[in-house]
């Protein structure tokens, strides 16, 4: 299932900070949808606001495939804004 995070990845956003692309292991994959966004801290337990005032996480679980005839698979982008660099989960294929 799950794999733990720290498999680097490159991504590529629209102006809005969404992903529409990611080059992982050698191979470019497309995003076909987002299914879910949200961001963290990574000591979110300590803020009482519902959304954090300065969030340190990104996540992005989308459907993405390798080309238009691939079938799809479902993987976390995690984007760490401090750093601006982003890992990868692969959720299911």
């Amino acid at each position: 299932m799950g794999r733990v995070y720290g498999d680097p990845v490159e991504v590529h956003t629209r102006q809005d900070g969404r992903p529409v692309r990611f080059a992982w292991r050698g191979r470019r994959y497309a995003v076909r949808t987002v299914q879910e966004h949200w961001m963290v801290n990574r000591a979110w337990w300590r803020e009482c606001a519902p959304v954090p005032a300065h969030p340190e996480l990104e996540f992005w679980r989308v459907e993405a495939s390798p080309g238009q005839d691939q079938p799809t698979g479902v993987y976390e982008l995690r984007r760490d804004i401090a750093a601006s660099t982003w890992t990868l989960r692969r959720i299911a294929d």
